[in-house]
């Protein structure tokens, strides 16, 4: 009974922290190598993460112990190498995470980008901390774009002892742009209590991803079955998770103790059509509002407003993305990091 019992333990164990799994080839390439975390399962079925590394093809093993852990934005996944090879270039261990229902973490069946609480992807967030830890990562940076700049902010607000040391945030997700169409926004969130999986369409353009595909007018290749060029239909239940989510960040002011740095565009873009201008400003969020909302969150908060750059920096024309890199690794070399 005794065995029976420990080798229970052991298994569950290893079923949550996901130390079974092994690191294996990425579809990135050279360096780039990704794990699978079994999280438990939700409301939809079986659940998984993706953690994936980079490691430089010339360097050894050895880590550095400083990393940075990236997290992508809705209708995303990880696909930025420049990103992984540029903090390598700097001294940093390179993580990222494919949140459950994204990209490399989609198991057949399951409804792309669902969610009824951004809290979900605080497991994700979770094992991919833990699995620097376990690597010897002693000074760890939460990195987010769009929705996971909300999404980190919001993690560091409820786990204010996390083992992070800086925030950096990508253009981060912190309040609606739906113009005068907003005012349902509670309406609905309040419908997704009860209704979660009510539908609730999108505006269907397509002009963010023209300017960022290589195939129209962009510089970039990606899986557009995995980030698709129109943004999908989303539910009553997720419109609910993020609105609480802001509606937490912004009723709890300046709660984040740690550095945090909010990056975003000089102006915004409302056109529903695709123009040069669409890749010389941010053509998803109002940058007001992340200005208004983003400088509120901490107590120890830098603003970097970044001109002609698109809604994901990091994404934008060469000139204006080496000029982020370079704030980027600034900012952190002036945190002590």
């Amino acid at each position: 009974m005794r065995i029976r019992l420990i080798a229970a333990v052991v298994a569950l164990a290893l079923s949550v922290s996901g130390a079974w799994a092994q690191w294996t080839a990425d579809i990135l390439g050279n360096g780039f190598e990704k794990r699978y975390v079994t999280q438990p399962a939700d409301y939809s079925g079986e659940v998984r993460c993706t953690v994936v590394r980079y490691l430089p093809p010339d360097s050894t093993p050895a880590h550095s112990g400083r990393g940075v852990l990236y997290v992508h934005g809705f209708n995303d996944y990880f696909f930025q190498k420049e990103l992984a090879e540029k903090f390598a270039a700097h001294g940093f261990d390179f993580y990222a995470v494919d949140l459950r229902k994204y990209g490399r973490s989609i198991l057949p069946g399951q409804k792309m980008f669902e969610a009824r609480s951004l809290k979900e992807y605080f497991q994700d967030i979770d094992s991919a901390l833990s699995i620097m830890q376990r690597a010897g990562e002693k000074e760890i940076v939460l990195m987010g774009h769009s929705t996971g700049g909300l999404i980190c902010a919001y993690y560091i607000e409820c786990n204010p002892t996390a083992p992070v040391r800086a925030l950096v945030l990508n253009s981060p997700f912190l309040d609606w742009n739906l113009g005068k169409t907003e005012t349902f926004v509670p309406l609905v969130a309040a419908a997704g209590a009860v209704l979660p999986n009510l539908k609730i369409s999108q505006s269907g353009a397509s002009v963010y991803a023209e300017s960022l595909d290589k195939n129209y007018h962009g510089e970039w290749h990606f899986n557009t079955k995995w980030k698709l060029h129109e943004s999908p239909d989303v539910t009553a239940g997720w419109v609910r998770a993020i609105n609480s989510a802001q509606d937490y960040l912004k009723e709890h002011e300046r709660l984040i103790k740690i550095p945090v740095l909010v990056m975003f565009s000089d102006h915004s873009y409302s056109a529903d059509t695709w123009s040069e201008d669409a890749q010389k400003s941010d053509a998803v969020l109002d940058v007001a509002d992340i200005k208004k909302y983003g400088s509120t969150l901490g107590t120890d908060v830098t603003l970097a407003e970044v001109p002609g750059g698109m809604h994901d920096l990091i994404l934008s024309s060469k000139p204006v993305r080496e000029g982020v890199y370079r704030y980027i690794f600034n900012w952190l070399s002036k945190q002590g990091i």
